[in-house]
């Protein structure tokens, strides 16, 4: 085990704040094997790089020798967390949160060791609770403090209804780090009044507490706002090489160090190594993020995966060619073709009229050339056998049907 100043450096890589840093230094120069804990909530079942950030970090915590303790909140999602919520989660049936955090750990232990994790689902303890024990727990925690959270205060200035099994959540995730005895709590910086709640709760049983790790919240490719799939800006887990290694080239340069200290198994020195030689400029820009992105698929596909999908991405943008494996749609062509229509029904585009907007921004290419501004209309003859092309990445053969 690397000693507790060189794993204090690893741990510090790309983390929001500790609180508090002198109490980890302290559990760390223990010597002891840490307890790290990590509760999820299984309310959607597929995961992109933005949900996995805080897994990497435990699985540096895994790498150092650590003991990781993953809660699926199979409990606690039938509340619903209300951090940076302007109102009541929708309640999720037990059905689709079993179906839930089974997609979850499946995906959770593409970065974790499966071996090396104590894997605990919330309900073991939190079904058993009786109204005596709920007391005994709510009793440690004042309406006053609960009202602190800044997503709880703004609903109650703006007269936004706050339903009262929420204020139980805080309540309910601080009780899960007294069972597992969590000497380290990961979560998003959105996280950090149950994190703290959780130590709060430790202190006034008579535990250790725990010390709260946030991790930042990842952008996504458009480098702006944070990664989600209703922006259409994230990196799925599942997602195919091809799209993974294409999406990953798309982020902003200025984000390509976050994403190796976030979303990346590479060490932390060697992440050090890179941002120095960007900032000296002994290493290029694009080199260092086709590195990112062969490390990232190579994390969830494997090497020859990405390797492929490297090549296939050189094929596309480097040397303007078409992919290999284009589909073939067949449609009914005639005459004069609506260009727009046609680029939904290819299933390129979500409406006409997005499809319009494409060719108005020379985003459309029918045969390699790119459609003019008000250009809907193309004989079907050009288009029977075309390689019809919209964006970067989506790309179609028209067969014109018989």
């Amino acid at each position: 085990m690397l000693k507790a100043q060189e794993q204090l450096h690893v741990i510090r890589s790309g983390v929001a704040a500790i609180h508090t840093e002198q109490a980890l230094d302290e559990k760390l120069r223990s010597g002891h094997a840490l307890r790290v804990k990590l509760g999820v909530d299984p309310t959607a079942p597929d995961l992109h790089l933005g949900h996995a950030v805080p897994l990497r970090k435990l699985r540096q915590f895994q790498d150092l020798g650590h003991q990781v303790v993953l809660i699926i909140g199979d409990y606690t999602a039938l509340i619903g967390d209300p951090s940076g919520r302007s109102a009541t989660r929708p309640a999720l049936s037990l059905d689709q949160i079993r179906a839930n955090a089974e997609t979850y750990t499946e995906q959770a232990f593409r970065i974790l060791d499966r071996d090396r994790t104590e894997l605990r689902y919330n309900s073991e303890w939190l079904g058993k609770l009786d109204m005596q024990g709920i007391l005994k727990y709510t009793s440690r925690f004042t309406v006053a403090r609960i009202l602190e959270r800044d997503d709880f205060s703004k609903r109650y200035a703006s007269q936004q209804p706050i339903s009262l099994h929420e204020f139980l959540y805080p309540v309910m995730q601080a009780y899960d780090s007294v069972v597992v005895e969590a000497d380290v709590e990961l979560g998003g910086t959105d996280q950090l009044f149950n994190l703290l709640a959780g130590r709060e709760l430790m202190e006034k049983l008579g535990h250790a507490p725990q010390v709260c790790l946030t991790m930042p919240l990842l952008e996504g490719t458009d480098g702006v706002r944070k990664m989600s799939k209703s922006y259409g800006n994230y990196v799925g887990l599942t997602d195919a090489p091809d799209d993974a290694f294409g999406k990953i080239m798309s982020i902003p340069d200025a984000l390509t160090i976050k994403y190796f200290r976030l979303a990346s198994p590479l060490p932390v020195q060697e992440v050090d190594r890179l941002e120095a030689g960007l900032a000296a400029g002994t290493e290029h820009p694009n080199a260092v993020k086709r590195r990112l992105a062969r490390e990232i698929v190579s994390l969830y596909h494997g090497a020859g995966a990405a390797r492929a999908a490297e090549e296939a991405f050189d094929r596309v943008f480097k040397r303007h060619e078409a992919p290999e494996d284009i589909a073939d749609v067949a449609v009914a062509l005639d005459g004069e073709v609506y260009v727009p229509g046609l680029l939904k029904e290819l299933g390129l585009v979500e409406t006409a009229s997005e499809g319009r907007r494409q060719i108005d921004q020379a985003a459309v290419r029918v045969a390699g050339d790119t459609l003019a501004r008000g250009a809907y209309t193309l004989a079907a003859a050009v288009l029977d056998g075309a390689v019809v092309q919209v964006g970067k990445r989506r790309f179609v053969r028209v067969i014109r049907r018989g």
